[in-house]
């Protein structure tokens, strides 16, 4: 019988522990972390994250600023923005929640935001560090599950690992972070290139799904006994729910479950980590 990897238990207890800490450093006359987002136009789905952040903030004592503002911003503004937060010195640590409208280059933007200060942990200064082991403000989601199977005490040494999407912020970042000294997971970064990829897959001990494509991986691409992590969170359309969608997994869960030692959910296993290595980012900002 297959476990639930339940993200929401975990990143609670994460939380109570950041509460506690946070406490600790205003008792003792430190200075309360402060973590700021800046939203550009009304994207349903980072408004909803973006919310959440706010929550997760308050929850645990820290102070949280949004800016928000209109689709048609200019590059231009939204950098000069991004400077005044890079300067201020009360702002620890802030995020600029992508996506960005098309008329607004995301690089040039995540690489204008100081590394110091970089929640998402998606600058090129703090990614150069964690490839080659210093400490740095890690990627939100790999962060998270890494963080995962730590605390399921899930077994990485030796394991046969495959990562199926590349992207910058989840596929590749995860695959230095499992390959890393003292985890020695043996990765395989598949995408949708990969020749058998459906063989490929099914040899994963542990098999991680983040490629944003609803219930992409079926039954028979997993091994038995397998770990399988769902990083996919896609709204698709049904008419059960009042908001009028569901969010969809990568994973088809069902057919998938049965085969599994232990399984995330979605929701409510990748996604509530990914928020609170936002909320260990800016703790260790605010500590610096």
């Amino acid at each position: 019988m297959y476990k639930i990897i339940d993200g929401k238990n975990v990143a609670a207890e994460i939380k109570r522990e950041i509460a506690l800490e946070t406490l600790k450093i205003k008792q003792a006359g430190g200075k309360t972390p402060h973590l700021a987002a800046i939203l550009v136009g009304n994207d349903g789905a980072s408004e909803t994250y973006v919310a959440h952040k706010v929550k997760d903030c308050h929850e645990v004592g820290f102070k949280s600023t949004l800016q928000r503002y209109d689709a048609d911003i200019t590059e231009a503004f939204l950098l000069e923005k991004i400077s005044e937060l890079n300067s201020e010195p009360d702002i620890d640590a802030f995020i600029v929640q992508l996506p960005l409208p098309k008329h607004i280059n995301e690089h040039r933007i995540i690489e204008a935001i100081d590394p110091q200060k970089d929640a998402d942990g998606f600058h090129p200064v703090n990614l150069g560090k964690m490839m080659i082991g210093l400490p740095a403000f890690l990627p939100a989601t790999p962060s998270g599950i890494m963080d995962l199977l730590k605390r399921y005490d899930i077994q990485t040494a030796g394991k046969n690992c495959v990562i199926v999407g590349r992207s910058n912020i989840v596929g590749r970042p995860l695959s230095v972070l499992l390959s890393q000294k003292g985890v020695d997971a043996t990765v395989t970064l598949a995408h949708s290139r990969t020749k058998n990829l459906n063989s490929v897959a099914a040899e994963a001990d542990i098999l991680v799904a983040a490629l944003g494509a609803p219930c992409f991986v079926k039954a028979d691409m997993v091994k038995e006994g397998a770990v399988v992590i769902d990083v996919g969170t896609t709204r698709v359309a049904c008419s059960d729910t009042k908001s009028g969608f569901k969010l969809a997994g990568d994973v088809d869960f069902e057919n998938v479950a049965p085969k599994c030692s232990y399984i995330t959910p979605v929701p409510g296993g990748v996604g509530p980590m990914t928020r609170v290595a936002l909320l260990k980012n800016t703790l260790l900002a605010a500590k610096k």
